[in-house]
């Protein structure tokens, strides 16, 4: 073999363990592959570009917002622009007096005034399998010290790749909600290490 794992003394010797050693080279291999996934320095952070305007998501999560409506995550720059320009469109002339609508910067649906309507637009949001929506309903539960459907949530958010639902089962994982079980914690974390989570 190729790998210099092993040192033979003869061609028939390692003709007689070429069986063996497949497995062995495949499993450094596969050891090898994970470890420079989990130690490269990742190409953006884990919350990805903003939609809009296509410049790196801030790591502070303050300095983003979700969108209800699509359960997109914009950068403040961007929502703040938006709701200039609906304030502008409603001052400009010619345009009716009325009521300012703002409108959800990424879909440019009417922004959802209750917390009902936002719920409701979450659970749509859920059904077609948004890992946002599903990490962002999982966390209120948590909150809620509803762990059992946090858990949940997270889990299927994870199965989608967000990145958060892995980093927040990493810590469940230690024994908060759910029993603890230290591979899982590791397999998580390390996932979330992987996509650029910061934590």
């Amino acid at each position: 073999t190729n790998c210099d794992l092993v040192r033979y003394c003869s061609d028939e010797c390692q003709e007689n363990h070429v069986s063996q050693h497949k497995e062995a080279c495949k499993k450094r291999r596969d050891v090898e592959l994970r470890d420079e996934l989990l130690f490269k320095q990742p190409e953006s952070n884990h919350w990805g570009e903003c939609p809009i305007c296509c410049l790196p998501m801030p790591l502070d999560a303050a300095k983003s917002t979700m969108q209800a409506c699509c359960s997109k995550i914009v950068c403040n720059g961007c929502s703040h622009a938006n709701k200039l320009r609906e304030i502008e469109r409603m001052l400009a002339p010619g345009t009716k007096e009325g009521r300012l609508e703002y409108k959800c910067s990424f879909c440019r649906e009417p922004v959802l005034s209750t917390m009902e309507e936002h719920d409701k637009q979450r659970m749509k949001r859920i059904e077609v399998n948004d890992p946002v929506a599903m990490f962002s309903w999982g966390l209120e539960q948590y909150y809620k010290a509803d762990y059992s459907s946090a858990f949940e949530y997270f889990t299927r958010a994870a199965e989608l790749g967000e990145l958060d639902a892995h980093y927040t089962l990493s810590l469940m994982y230690n024994g908060h909600g759910v029993e603890k079980d230290t591979e899982k914690k590791m397999y998580h974390a390390e996932e979330a290490a992987i996509g650029g989570h910061p934590d």
